[in-house]
């Protein structure tokens, strides 16, 4: 891992975490599933743009199409949709923080359904991780957090877990994967479209706040950030590309703290630090040694 591709998973780890404090900025002024929706078309409209110039094809395979389909509708629909909804009720930081614990769900799950061998490594992580998260979700539900919010934050990240551990396996061709990217937003905003009108008033107080958190979102959280990802695992290869998750819960809490004046407190840094060590030790217990 060179001096490139770890400027690169720092790159990408904070225009990630920062994706819940633009969030949270949205939603205090737009309806939740609205402004996704048009996220999410405004990114998939562009992205497929981009992947045509680029001599790519929306001719996918079967693996492509299943990838794009489960994606779209778990990744995109469910797992954003519910922690933007969450937002309405939690801070940035708490959904952050729940987010951040898909690695470790991810490999809970491929252990309970896949029978997948886990390291000891791998077993302390998984313990160090959740048991991170129950000391800052005690703290902080003493301290009055949503119960709801909490509650849809967490089933956004088992609707991420699913859509990641539905699609593994899945064939796809890497030369035509911004195109992928691009057809899953355009299948997530037909979804969370939907729902909208559905189930949303319409009712927007414009602000400059408004304006720029929402392009802000598209375009760097919704597209770079994909492409850095990419790119970072083109490079460095997917399991130490996914070690740059650790750093999520502590970037996703400061940012918030930066930006939006949440509170932090002592249970918050022990367990932020606690989950990252946990999601570290689960990644580094995927490696091979030479």
């Amino acid at each position: 891992m060179d001096i490139r591709a770890i400027l690169m998973g720092l790159v990408f780890a904070l225009m990630w975490s920062s994706a819940f404090t633009s969030a949270r900025m949205i939603v205090v002024d737009a309806p939740p599933l609205t402004a996704l929706a048009l996220r999410f078309l405004l990114s998939g409209a562009l992205g497929v743009w981009l992947a045509l110039m680029l001599g790519q094809t929306w001719r996918l395979s079967r693996g492509q199409w299943r990838s794009t389909i489960i994606f779209g509708l778990m990744q995109n629909a469910a797992y954003l949709g519910l922690n933007f909804m969450a937002m309405q009720r939690v801070g940035a930081s708490v959904a952050a923080i729940i987010a951040s614990t898909m690695p470790l769900m991810v490999a809970l799950a491929g252990w309970a359904v896949f029978r997948d061998r886990l390291r000891p490594l791998a077993v302390l992580g998984l313990i160090a991780g959740f048991g991170g998260v129950l000391l800052i979700m005690g703290a902080r539900l003493q301290g009055g957090v949503d119960p709801v919010g909490l509650a849809l934050c967490i089933g956004g990240a088992i609707a991420l877990t699913i859509a990641t551990l539905s699609v593994r396996g899945a064939s796809g061709g890497a030369g035509n994967l911004l195109m992928v990217v691009g057809l899953q937003m355009l299948v997530g905003a037909a979804a969370t479209g939907v729902a909208a009108l559905m189930f949303e008033p319409w009712h927007v107080t414009w602000s400059p706040r408004l304006v720029g958190a929402f392009l802000y979102t598209t375009l760097v959280p919704g597209l770079l950030a994909t492409w850095v990802w990419f790119a970072l695992v083109a490079r460095i290869g997917a399991i130490k590309a996914a070690t740059f998750h650790f750093l999520n819960p502590f970037f996703g809490v400061v940012i918030a703290w930066g930006l939006l004046g949440e509170r932090i407190g002592l249970y918050d840094v022990l367990g932020v630090a606690i989950i990252a060590a946990g999601i570290l030790a689960v990644q580094l217990s995927r490696q091979t040694p030479r």
